[in-house]
């Protein structure tokens, strides 16, 4: 199934060079990959995935080994953020 894959700040890095700029990419996952599953290939470290949501929703880390997505659902990742 597809689903478009977000990653945002220092995590766009972690994408492939071509969509970089675009922070964004479409992947074909299996249906029942956990958010985990999908997240692992891309090899940020867990620190790092603080914020997940799944079409705007948030995902507490954890259910992010049980939670599944279905064909079309935007999966979005932030680094924790700091302000000065």
């Amino acid at each position: 199934m597809q689903i478009t894959f977000k990653l945002f700040a220092t995590l766009t890095d972690y994408l492939p060079a071509e969509v970089r700029r675009s922070n964004q990419m479409s992947l074909e996952v299996a249906p029942q990959a956990s958010i985990s599953q999908i997240i692992e290939p891309f090899g940020m470290p867990p620190k790092l995935v603080h914020l997940v949501l799944v079409n705007g929703k948030y995902i507490a880390p954890e259910v992010r080994d049980t939670t599944t997505l279905l064909d079309g659902d935007v999966l979005a990742i932030w680094p924790p953020v700091a302000g000065g």
